[in-house]
């Protein structure tokens, strides 16, 4: 059974100011190149049975500077859809709801664009999972995606709920590792930095 490589995206401009980033797309930063450029060196000569991206251009460029080459495009490695909390803080929305949790509250009700709920997102992510399973059986599998979305997953692959993904904090530009450990889903390593 291979592993399954987990790679948050590098920096962008909100992720830096801690906005909602979801179907925004935005180029990474400067630094956010350099986090990229950094995990070459861990992936080079690594063979992969599978390389999966979201279709956003932030994890698309990061896993080209990565140097992940033949990735392919899925549309459920997406972030979660913040809706009316697109590129808005998690400090503006408590001013107006103190108590918000994105984990638990998901997205604002009765807006124009009511977003995703947690479940909906582990929904996504368990049909990751099945698309990669296969893969998963003959070699090592990589996913360049996004904090939220790769949080929930891995809630998802270690048999959690979607909203356990919050007991997992992601940095941009880090590389995770999900392993087996006597046939059952382990975290090998998560949030390095190299």
């Amino acid at each position: 059974m291979g592993d399954l490589l987990l790679l948050r995206h590098g920096e962008t401009e909100w992720s830096l100011s801690g906005q909602h980033t979801s179907h925004t797309d935005l180029p990474l930063t400067p630094r956010g190149e350099e986090q990229a450029k950094s995990l070459a060196p861990v992936l080079s000569g690594r063979p992969f049975a599978l390389v999966l991206t979201s279709p956003l251009d932030r994890a698309v460029r990061t896993a080209e500077l990565a140097g992940l080459v033949g990735a392919v495009p899925d549309a459920d490695l997406r972030e979660w859809d913040y809706g009316g909390y697109e590129g808005v803080t998690t400090r503006d929305i408590h001013r107006s709801r103190p108590d918000w949790d994105l984990w638990t509250d998901g997205v604002p009700p009765g807006t124009e664009s009511p977003g995703e709920s947690p479940e909906q997102i582990g929904r996504r992510a368990d049909r990751v999972l099945a698309t990669v399973a296969e893969a998963l059986a003959v070699g090592d599998v990589a996913l360049v995606a996004h904090g939220h979305f790769l949080r929930v997953l891995t809630a998802r692959r270690l048999g959690l709920r979607p909203a356990d993904g919050r007991l997992f904090q992601l940095a941009t530009g880090t590389l995770s590792r999900l392993s087996t450990e006597h046939d059952r889903p382990v975290i090998a390593e998560w949030n390095a930095q190299p």
